[in-house]
């Protein structure tokens, strides 16, 4: 089985910063790609950030310019670092991976979640 962990979430300020970190860990062969989602009560789950396995990414345009996605390909782990932080960023954030495993000579690939992690920017 496949397990995401995601760490780093909390309670910041305004402006203040916060680093997001995701571990992919099980049987996996290979990682497309690695990214961040965000939900606020009521609302449906939405894109923060995305990055492939060759490093190509994009953002939500809510958070172009203050947050950066980064992965590490060999430690099957991904990053978000927001910087900037606004209240509306206040959210649980899930991380996300397409990723595919291998089990006694089977390949499949499949979407995986971790459990999410609050982030709540307030004064």
């Amino acid at each position: 089985q496949v397990q995401l962990v995601e760490s780093g979430g909390g309670l910041v300020q305004p402006g203040g910063s916060l680093r997001l970190s995701c571990a992919a860990s099980g049987s996996i062969f290979s990682i497309n790609t690695m990214g961040w989602y965000r939900q606020v009560p009521g609302k449906e789950r939405e894109l923060v950030a995305r990055i492939t396995s060759g490093g190509s990414t994009n953002y939500a345009d809510s958070v172009k310019g203050r947050f950066t996605i980064s992965r590490d390909n060999a430690k099957n782990m991904v990053y978000l670092q927001m910087n900037s932080l606004k209240p509306e960023d206040t959210a649980v954030y899930f991380c996300h991976s397409n990723l595919v495993t291998s089990s006694g000579g089977l390949y499949n690939r499949r979407d995986y979640w971790g459990q999410g992690t609050q982030v709540t920017i307030s004064s």
